[in-house]
């Protein structure tokens, strides 16, 4: 599903046009973008959590070459999914 069916489905399954429907959607990953940014977490009961892990530098192996390179530290996002989700799955 991409993101154009997503809108379809919100404004069908609530009742909005799909304007509304995107703009709501743009609104909400927005806010959970900006949540992680700052490192919080975002649960959503039922369906799941979005977190911000942080990895650490390594050394890791250019498959080409075979030479060994620096791997930097980063942040990544994480998703965990719910209970409800889990089963619904």
């Amino acid at each position: 599903m991409n993101k154009t069916e997503l809108v379809e489905k919100i404004a069908a399954g609530a009742g909005l046009s799909k304007v509304d429907s995107k703009k709501a959607l743009d609104a909400t990953v927005a806010a959970i973008k900006d949540a992680l940014v700052k490192g919080d977490k975002v649960q959503l009961v039922g369906f799941g959590t979005f977190s911000v892990n942080k990895r650490p530098a390594r050394e890791g192996i250019n498959p080409a070459t075979k030479q060994k390179i620096k791997i930097a530290a980063k942040k990544v996002a994480k998703f965990k999914a719910g209970a409800e989700l889990t089963a619904a799955l």
